[in-house]
């Protein structure tokens, strides 16, 4: 068997066990199995790779390995689950880049050789568009996700990022047309790099789950597109079933949150812009503090109580809290369910993974559109740092920034128990009724302590 066959069967299983890690990560039960294939089949694919003579030498393969995997461990042991959406961004940013420098070097090279062919340059220019859009995209949803930037609202953008589109076509058409002049590719990366940025910043917080997901896509779009330049089969396949599951989850979330794909990418303004009432206006007056005691005392003659966890449960790490108040009423034989809105926690499954760290059973993880119908028989429901995924303005004012999300609607049971630090916004950057509704009652302070005083003050009652 030739090094060329030992190549080729080596990416063949590479594929399949991608695959079989896909399948794996569709539930959650066999989540960790997934994983585990798709890590053995990139580790296969590197090693495969390693025979192939084309390559670099040996000792700066191993200084990248080495380099790559030393920001690995410190990103692993370092980032907390509540920074996991902003660490997703910035791998599908250094996705696209990788996709860009990758095509760059395999299209000059084969350019200098004069082995370019029709092919290899739109590829070539495929990768740049998509790679650079992806790189520069990413790092602007990274920014509004660490709240260390609010966007740009730039006047007409849709104009401009047409414009943008246009010249971005006419530059690939000139870069296939004429593949000897590197000029027309780093252009192309340019104006890509731009569009990236004026099509991202307007975006709101409240839709960055659709384009965390997008952004993914894309990422493996590249690197297909860099697939056809470097003539690697493995790798077009490994950004298609990226590109394909990423389109798949994108169309998901932007079902779930009853929007178009058109209608998040087009917008003209940030959707936190505000909602024509400001925080005084809905709190003044009518917020219901309470205390641990009080919250005690309400869940001891509860038969149903519903969690409904958000953000702020990441922030304060309070999982392992919130399952020993699980196992406490349960004990009591109340019935305890946790309701999970798609985007809760800034990035797809986020909640799910941390109730899972904690061991929390999954089949006590219900979806908003199950849980919704039951609040009604609901005896209480404990917001667990949640915000925007329960604001009644996204059902009750069309004019909301929000307008038209669903939410679970945790507003229409018996009492409702918000767990927050202060009334502050959401990522939306609007107030929230609920906090002020005749139902409800805002336990102030951090969640994980809340928590504890809550169980501690039910062996009591």
């Amino acid at each position: 068997m030739s090094a060329d066959d030992v190549i080729g069967l080596g990416y063949l299983v590479a594929a399949a066990l991608f695959i079989l890690g896909l399948k794996g990560l569709g539930k959650p039960r066999t989540a960790m199995r997934g994983n585990q294939l798709g890590a053995s089949g990139m580790l296969l694919a590197v090693l495969v790779t390693l025979l192939d003579k084309e390559i670099v030498s040996y000792w700066q393969l191993a200084l990248g390995v080495a380099i790559g995997a030393a920001i690995g461990v410190t990103l692993a042991v370092r980032v907390q689950m509540t920074s996991m959406p902003q660490l997703v961004a910035l791998f599908n940013g250094f996705g696209g880049l990788a996709s860009v420098l990758v095509a760059a070097a395999s299209f000059f090279e084969a350019v200098g050789r004069g082995q370019d062919d029709l092919q290899i340059n739109v590829a070539a220019a495929l990768a740049a568009f998509i790679g650079a859009v992806t790189f520069t995209g990413s790092l602007i949803a990274f920014a509004k996700l660490q709240e260390v930037w609010n966007g740009l609202v730039v006047p007409g953008a849709r104009a401009i990022n047409a414009a943008l589109m246009v010249a971005s076509v006419v530059l690939g058409v000139l870069m296939v047309a004429n593949p000897d002049q590197r000029t027309w590719f780093w252009l192309l990366v340019a104006v890509a790099g731009v569009l990236g940025i004026t099509a991202t910043s307007p975006i709101g917080g409240a839709d960055m789950p659709v384009v965390i997901a997008l952004l993914n896509s894309l990422s493996g779009l590249a690197a297909s597109a860099a697939g056809f330049v470097l003539d690697n089969a493995l790798l077009i396949i490994a950004g298609a079933l990226v590109g394909a599951s990423g389109l798949i989850l994108t169309a998901i979330m932007t079902k779930a949150m009853n929007r178009t794909l058109l209608s998040v990418l087009f917008s003209e303004a940030p959707s936190a812009s505000g909602s024509g009432a400001d925080a005084d206006e809905v709190y003044a007056g009518k917020v219901t503090s309470t205390s641990a005691d009080e919250v005690a005392m309400l869940l001891d003659t509860a038969d149903r109580v519903v969690i409904v966890p958000g953000y702020g449960l990441a922030v304060a790490q309070a999982q392992h809290a919130v399952r020993d108040l699980t196992l406490s009423l349960e004990s009591r034989g109340t019935e305890v369910v946790f309701g999970i809105h798609p985007v809760a926690g800034r990035m797809p499954g986020h909640m799910n993974v941390l109730l899972a760290e904690a061991e929390i059973d999954y089949e006590a993880l219900i979806e908003m559109d199950v849980v919704n119908p039951t609040f009604a028989q609901t005896d209480v429901v404990i917001v667990l740092g949640a915000n925007d995924v329960v604001n009644p303005v996204a059902r009750d004012e069309p004019d909301s920034p929000i307008a038209g999300m669903p939410i679970l609607e945790v507003d229409k049971a018996n009492v409702v128990v918000v767990i927050k630090r202060s009334l502050s916004p959401g990522f939306a950057g609007i107030p929230n009724p609920l906090f002020a509704a005749d139902n409800s009652m805002m336990l102030f302070g951090d969640g994980k302590a809340a928590v504890v005083e809550i169980v501690k003050a039910l062996t009591e009652v």
